[in-house]
């Protein structure tokens, strides 16, 4: 395998995040049961002077996923500064989004943040009818920027490049599977990324690993992700990643990442059932939010929500809230691998080695992470 050289441009324009901790607030948060059957949330602090409320996607608080790293974040913003009190809402479908947005707005949340790029229409509309209330949205970009919307967003595709890599050097057999939630950007941004690493893998190592679940499709226009693929069309039925992730062992695949926030448990149950077969979780730490299937997991292909909401949380409780995008990538570390937990010892030091210069091949932008630079096996 050849290793990639070092160049050295910095990125500009992105503010420096802290990457990646209050892992301990994370596995509370998904311990934690917080919605009732009137979808009311949790509360915690009823005296801070700055009030910021969450409202979730479908897949709810505890999702091990975004919506649960959101609500990590903003617990992480209350003990940074204990006159932030904070409140959530959970939503059980997408005719929830309206009402529990105009819910918070008539509490006087000084900041809402909404999660999830299904939010977007309802952030917007809310947002442009009430242009004095600041809100966060995790995972959705507006063109033009909104004014009073903080949009939190990650080029994921750069660490699930890192993922696909270690995913085909691990195959034994030459195949390996991801699958989605919902066919939407900011799931197939990963797919295709991971896609993109395999492939790259191939030319690297000289081999032939083939990833089923995700097509990029040829000849597409820069920047695009269109391509064809595996969806379970939802992130919460455990069921349907099960046999999606079947599917794919079945076909001969022996990692497996799924893309479906806790859709991935089912995946993990079908991954644990199997004989010499490996996954890869997403958006958290996997071992974190998931413990019980740890020793499956090669790593996860995180995104730094955690972080950038407490960030967005804070700044407005200071007075310095800021409306428009933030971008978390390699560089500035709002992207990035999990440990290797329990595959330290089983992932060899040249993997390694590589996955890290790889990294800096994408920071420095010597590597591509379209996966069309890259002929497929």
């Amino acid at each position: 395998m050849e290793l990639i050289s070092d160049k050295h441009r910095r990125w500009t324009g992105v503010r420096t995040l802290v990457a990646f901790s209050m892992i301990a607030l994370l596995a509370s948060v998904i311990s934690t049961t917080v919605a009732s059957a009137s979808n009311r949330g949790q509360t915690v602090s009823h005296t801070g002077k700055y009030l910021a409320c969450e409202v979730t996607d479908t897949g709810g608080i505890d999702d091990r996923s975004f919506n649960a790293s959101a609500w990590a974040g903003l617990q992480a913003a209350h003990k940074a500064n204990p006159n932030i009190s904070i409140r959530n809402l959970s939503s059980t479908s997408a005719s929830d989004y309206v009402p529990n947005i105009n819910t918070f707005i008539g509490e006087k949340c000084n900041l809402i943040v909404t999660v999830g790029f299904l939010m977007g229409t309802a952030t917007q509309q809310a947002a442009k009818a009430h242009p004095t209330q600041d809100f966060a949205i995790v995972d959705y970009a507006y063109t033009p920027p909104i004014k009073n919307v903080n949009s939190l967003l990650y080029d994921t595709n750069q660490d699930a490049f890192l993922g696909g890599f270690l995913a085909a050097a691990m195959s034994t057999t030459g195949k390996v599977g991801t699958f989605g939630g919902v066919n939407i950007p900011t799931v197939t941004i990963y797919m295709d990324g991971w896609v993109a690493g395999v492939r790259y893998y191939d030319k690297e190592a000289h081999k032939h690993v083939i990833a089923l679940g995700w097509t990029p499709k040829k000849g597409r226009a820069k920047g695009s992700l269109a391509g064809n693929g595996l969806f379970t069309q939802s992130f919460t039925n455990q069921a349907d990643g099960k046999t999606d992730a079947t599917s794919l062992i079945q076909q001969g695949a022996d990692v497996i990442f799924p893309v479906a926030g806790s859709v991935g448990l089912g995946a993990a149950q079908a991954v644990k059932q199997s004989h010499g077969v490996s996954m890869e979780w997403v958006d958290t730490d996997g071992c974190v939010s998931a413990p019980q299937y740890c020793s499956l997991f090669l790593t996860s292909v995180e995104k730094g929500i955690v972080n950038s909401v407490e960030h967005a949380a804070v700044t407005g409780a200071e007075g310095k809230f800021k409306g428009g995008n933030y971008i978390g990538t390699l560089a500035n570390g709002g992207v990035g691998l999990a440990p290797y937990h329990k595959w330290a010892s089983k992932i060899p030091a040249i993997v390694k080695s590589g996955i890290n210069q790889i990294k800096q091949g994408i920071i420095s932008g010597a590597i591509s992470v379209d996966p069309n630079s890259y002929p497929a096996s």
